[in-house]
């Protein structure tokens, strides 16, 4: 049974950081790529980052340079490292163990999620 409990979520000011964990059970994790989505009111869920197993690593154009996304298979977790953070990042992060056809496929399972709210 996979299973994904995210953490590190909280109130920040914006240009802050915030630094999310993704802890992983019930799956290989060294083989699998990960990735962080997040779901803000009233939008559908999006895909945030992502690492393979390989660690090549996929931002979307809007947290390039600001995000940084890591994992260390010893522990069976991941990271999303969130810097200069801005209201319109306000969302809860998700994590999600895929898989790698051509580009991500999200598997099934979620966790419950974190919530990042950017605000002054």
């Amino acid at each position: 049974q996979v299973q994904l409990v995210e953490s590190g979520g909280g109130l920040v000011q914006p240009g802050g950081s915030l630094r999310l964990s993704c802890a992983a059970s019930g799956i290989i994790f060294s083989v699998r790529p990960m990735a962080w989505y997040r779901q803000a009111p009233g939008k559908q869920r999006e895909l945030v980052a992502v690492i393979t197993s390989g660690d090549y690593m996929y931002y979307t154009d809007s947290v390039k340079g600001r995000f940084t996304i890591s994992r260390d298979n010893t522990k069976n977790t991941m990271w999303l490292q969130m810097d200069s953070l801005k209201p319109e990042d306000t969302a809860v992060y998700y994590c999600n163990a895929g898989d790698w056809y051509g580009g991500y496929r999200p598997g099934e399972s979620w966790g419950q999620g974190t919530q990042v709210t950017v605000s002054s």
